[in-house]
């Protein structure tokens, strides 16, 4: 069940793989996320000190949040991965020019976890292909549905 969704990232990049990971969260921040306020759009991911670093992703507080607590909402937050993944992701990310690009947050089991892919960027050519492709299907759609209705 996905709680937030960034769509910008495949309007951005070229997806070419996906991985899951869990999140360091503090208290206030998973009540805040499964209340919906979290936002996923600026961020992105890190690798620093042989570990993966979220960085950008917005958690507002709840205006219930305990009082001898001062949240942060744009805090770096760290990501839970296998060693082996994350050496290979530093692999791709240094050597091959790829970039971790946060794609939706979602529940697993009860925990919390962000979906992240690893993508090369697109060009501006590249993003009107896109949209091109994208109008042409959805009026092919259109046409068909069309046609469909006339020949009943």
């Amino acid at each position: 069940m996905s709680i937030v969704e960034n769509r910008k990232a495949t309007h951005d990049y070229f997806i070419e793989d996906r991985f899951e990971a869990g999140l360091v969260l503090e208290g206030w921040e998973v009540k805040a996320i499964r209340a919906g306020h979290v936002q996923l759009k600026e961020s992105y991911i890190i690798v620093r000190d042989g570990a993966l670093w979220v960085i950008g992703m917005h958690i507002s507080a709840l205006p219930t949040a305990s009082t001898h607590i001062h949240p942060n909402a744009t805090r770096t937050r760290k990501l839970l991965l296998h060693a082996e993944e994350i050496s290979k992701l530093i692999g791709k990310v240094e050597q091959r020019g790829y970039t971790l690009v946060p794609l939706n947050l979602h529940y697993r089991n009860g925990r919390i976890k962000l979906e992240f892919g690893l993508g090369r960027g697109k060009k501006l050519h590249d993003k009107r292909d896109t949209a091109r492709d994208k109008d042409w299907a959805r009026e092919k759609e259109r046409l068909m549905k069309h046609d469909n209705t006339r020949r009943q």
